[in-house]
């Protein structure tokens, strides 16, 4: 079999024996290897990457303010509707506390309709029904995540939290709603360590408004 197995990982989180799962790897393959053709061959559901993005790549200010971005026209009424097609939104502090800044008070869910997911290890808010904050180990809640059934899961920022992720190898797709602004500095699209990650373009709409809808995934 030119040097590949079935290897059946028994020591991975509790979560992948009950699925009772064969990989077919290499036999020295690393744990993240081992990650990505488990999502390969059985189909997990995606971690989408949907934000406002500037044309020099930032998502908010240093501050996590949003002034410069269109917050009227027909992008928004998309985002609403794309919005609909998620059950699960996961993000990372700096995010969840931006919401302060439009009236959301500490220990709401800023989507109630989906489950909300903040990763953190400091914040000091207690869990409820649809919030739920993620301290440790981080990696193995985004797997559950993902092997659960459902639909998509919505990943909404922020910087450093995505560049976490796209280390990981967990974002699955990219939807940018590029907009026609520079910020000039700011909270970056990924931050963190340089991570070489190929996507393919598949679509791009024209909301006729200067903002540009673009949506990748990975190739």
């Amino acid at each position: 079999m030119n040097g590949i197995g079935v290897l059946k990982r028994t020591d991975m989180p509790a979560w992948y024996s009950k699925l009772s799962c064969k990989v077919t790897i290499g036999p020295r393959a690393t744990e993240q290897q081992f990650h990505l053709r488990f999502i390969e061959e059985y189909h997990m559901r995606s971690i989408i990457y949907h934000v406002a993005v500037t044309l020099d790549g930032y998502i908010a200010h240093s501050d996590h303010s949003a002034k410069g971005f269109s917050f009227e026209g027909p992008h928004v009424t998309a985002f609403f509707e794309h919005l609909k097609t998620y059950d699960t939104v996961i993000m990372g502090r700096g995010t969840y506390e931006a919401g302060y800044q439009y009236g959301m008070k500490p220990g709401e869910a800023p989507y109630p309709t989906m489950r909300n997911y903040v990763f953190s290890q400091s914040l000091a808010i207690a869990d409820s029904d649809r919030l739920k904050i993620v301290r440790a180990p981080w990696r193995d809640t985004v797997d559950m995540l993902k092997s659960e059934s459902g639909s998509d899961i919505y990943l909404c920022g922020g910087g450093k939290f995505a560049g976490a992720l796209l280390a990981e190898g967990f974002v699955d797709r990219l939807r940018l709603k590029v907009a026609p602004v520079v910020f000039g500095s700011g909270i970056k699209l990924f931050e963190g360590k340089n991570t070489l990650q190929n996507f393919r373009l598949d679509a791009v709409v024209d909301y006729g408004n200067g903002v540009l809808l673009t949506e990748y995934s990975k190739a």
